[in-house]
């Protein structure tokens, strides 16, 4: 099980810890009070009808406590959106995870760009068990995240005109290139250097090239060190190409079993053709999985917690 909102429920167990703390510690005005003397308390706590009343009131105050527990806690768990338990959206059935990593390489006024941004603004709500990234040339936009409606606010703010999606910042002693930015969106993948649990793809979407000819200023990747980069770290490249394809990022689009389309005329279909393609799966069958948010179980608990504590009080009374 996994949780999208951690601090939600690190909030709630901070909460109940002082709830239960301020319970045990706060004065009470029974310590303060004169208690009357009685005579024969000895006999009188032997009596079967007190035994019974007490034994009733710790029944009573264990349980009311039990379910007041069990209702926060659930209500909490509910509330930190949790995945990977069984739910009505998918019964008992994992999906296959993948990560996925949106690389732009030019700003969100280019119409590619944008529509690539719109694409997965409209179609990351209906994601299961994905976990979605957008990366820029020198920004991480969105972190892999499976908060789909963060994600997808995130995807449509970035593709308005003016949204900042490319930092504007120069150098005078080096030019980034295609190359450059590729490995920036290889480093959204946790433990990139490492072989993946998860499938993993990236989708570039920009132009072949970057540089202006006869730029003469350093560059931080080569092609065939970004190929290592991209085999070590088991990610399948894509390439939705602006403008005219110089043949730059074949090499890597075929060493790591990924697709390079034009963008022109239909972004989305080039789109939905290279998500048509996905990575493999781990030939070893490791790869781990996730089902998607999964409420349902923690809000029925709260709900008969809720229920139980009414009509408990009812019982107890009769």
């Amino acid at each position: 099980m996994d949780l999208n909102w951690w601090v939600v429920a690190i909030a709630g167990c901070v909460a109940l810890a002082a709830v239960i703390a301020a319970a045990a510690l706060w004065p009470t005005a029974d310590e303060h009070r004169r208690l009357r003397p009685l005579a024969n308390t000895t006999r009188l706590t032997r009596l079967p009808e007190y035994r019974r009343a007490v034994r009733l009131r710790t029944l009573w105050l264990a349980v009311t406590a039990l379910l007041l527990v069990t209702g926060f806690a659930a209500a909490t768990l509910a509330a930190a959106r949790p995945s990977g338990l069984p739910s009505a959206a998918n019964g008992h059935l994992a999906q296959r995870a993948e990560d996925i990593m949106v690389c732009a390489g030019a700003p969100a006024s280019d119409p590619a760009v944008a529509a690539v941004l719109q694409y997965f603004a409209e179609s990351t709500p209906g994601f299961g068990a994905e976990r979605i990234g957008l990366t820029s040339a020198n920004r991480r936009v969105i972190p892999l995240t499976r908060d789909y409606q963060y994600a997808a606010a995130q995807f449509a703010a970035a593709a308005r005109p003016g949204a900042g999606l490319i930092a504007n910042v120069s150098y005078t002693d080096y030019a980034g290139d295609v190359d450059d930015v590729l490995a920036m969106c290889l480093t959204g993948f946790p433990d990139f250097g490492a072989p993946p649990g998860n499938p993993r793809s990236l989708i570039y979407v920009g132009p072949a090239a970057l540089r202006r000819p006869g730029d003469q200023r350093a560059q931080l990747f080569t092609a065939d060190r970004l190929r290592e980069l991209a085999e070590t770290a088991g990610v399948q490249v894509n390439a939705v190409v602006v403008g005219p394809d110089n043949g730059t990022l074949d090499g890597l689009v075929r060493a790591t079993g990924g697709s390079a389309v034009p963008a022109e005329p239909n972004t989305a279909a080039r789109l939905a053709e290279i998500r048509s393609h996905p990575p493999a799966a781990s030939a070893a069958g490791d790869v781990a999985t996730r089902t998607v948010e999964s409420p349902d179980i923690p809000l029925v608990l709260a709900m008969l917690a809720v229920t139980g504590l009414l009509f408990w009080h009812t019982v107890v009374r009769r």
